[in-house]
């Protein structure tokens, strides 16, 4: 993908955005002599058995920085909100699994939307005049641990524009009840959310702003530091032609917490990124495991992880060309890669055996 700071507004989110805001922000500065950076945002979620265990995936996207690019930063107006909170982290170190205190993950994220909602507002109102609402851009982007937690916080959202609104406003007389609810007992009012959610159902605002941008999670799961820009590349390859014109407004977070909400304007034709992208046949190229095999393979991976002194003997079947691929790691801990023959035939769509999949 190919984003550009010049001749529009920008902006710049954690949870892979922060190794993309030095490289943005010297683009925006009179020094940047139309040069180019390439950010990739890539990770690998996976967790230990359990019911977090099917949410995981892995990806990543790379995206080129620089001049006169159709997808445009807005400047001046991205809000970022950070607390410290034991939401998701790592202490083992002797495992790649987290530890997710998952009610309360939902609740800082909620937290930190509401934070950087009114941030966004207030500097939109102050820098650029606009008055900012569910209605105003086209589509509405989020970080995407899971759907439903997106479904939440477009509803969420709306919850915001509610109360902007004056009490008794014929608009909002369903959800009036709501108006009197204080800000942390809304975080954790099932009634209100149920309400906020079905509002933006029943509105089209969901299916209309959110849905098409989905396409990606639904289909790899949560991708971490790649979540939020493989909406983005959703909403590219499934409304190539509608996008163009339109402000995508956008919510990344990372846990621990920082989370960032800036927009995208994209000013010019995407038909070259969507066609680069080819997202579907990708998609269409995975290897199907069952639930079983997977565990497998991830049982292989915990064996190894943190080892050294070993050399990786699985299949390579299932690798595309050209990709790179872990050989051996030495005594010492140094590791060994090789290449893929890039122009190995592409491989085919079928079941992995899990006992030879590779790590």
């Amino acid at each position: 993908m190919v984003c550009t700071t010049r001749a529009a507004p920008c902006a710049h989110p954690p949870a892979g955005f922060l190794t993309l805001a030095p490289p943005l922000a010297g683009a925006e500065t009179a020094e940047a002599d139309d040069r180019y950076a390439i950010v990739v945002a890539a990770d690998i979620a996976v967790y230990g058995a359990g019911p977090a265990r099917p949410t995981g995936g892995c990806g990543a996207v790379a995206m080129l920085l620089g001049p006169d690019a159709p997808i445009v930063f807005e400047s001046g107006t991205r809000t970022t909100h950070m607390r410290d909170v034991y939401d998701f982290f790592k202490p083992h170190l002797d495992s790649e699994y987290p530890e997710v205190d998952g009610a309360l993950s939902q609740t800082v994220y909620t937290d930190a939307l509401d934070n950087c909602y009114r941030g966004y507002q207030r500097k939109c109102a102050q820098k650029l005049g606009v008055e900012v609402s569910a209605e105003l851009p086209a589509y509405l982007l989020f970080h995407c641990p899971y759907c439903k937690l997106v479904q939440k916080s477009v509803g969420r959202i709306l919850y915001n524009d509610f109360l902007d609104s004056e009490p008794g406003d014929p608009a909002w007389a369903k959800m009036e009840a709501f108006r009197s609810v204080g800000h942390e007992a809304s975080l954790e009012d099932r009634d209100l959310e149920k309400a906020f959610v079905k509002l933006s159902q029943d509105s089209g605002l969901f299916a209309e702003k959110t849905d098409p941008t989905l396409h990606c999670s639904r289909n790899l799961g949560n991708t971490y530091t790649a979540s939020l820009w493989f909406c983005l590349v959703s909403t590219i390859a499934r409304c190539t032609e509608e996008v163009v014109g339109k402000q995508l407004l956008c919510f990344s977070y990372g846990s621990g917490l920082a989370a960032t909400m800036f927009s995208l304007h994209v000013v010019g034709s995407v038909d070259h990124i969507a066609e680069k992208l080819n997202l579907q046949q990708r998609l269409d190229e995975r290897v199907a495991v069952s639930p079983t095999e997977y565990t497998e393979v991830l049982a292989l991976r915990e064996q190894s992880y943190g080892a050294c002194d070993f050399e990786v003997t699985s299949s390579l079947s299932t690798l595309a060309p050209g990709a790179f691929y872990l050989v051996s790691v030495d005594a010492m801990g140094r590791r060994r890669y090789a290449r893929k023959d890039p122009m190995a035939a592409q491989r085919r769509t079928g079941v992995a055996n899990g006992t030879t999949a590779r790590l």
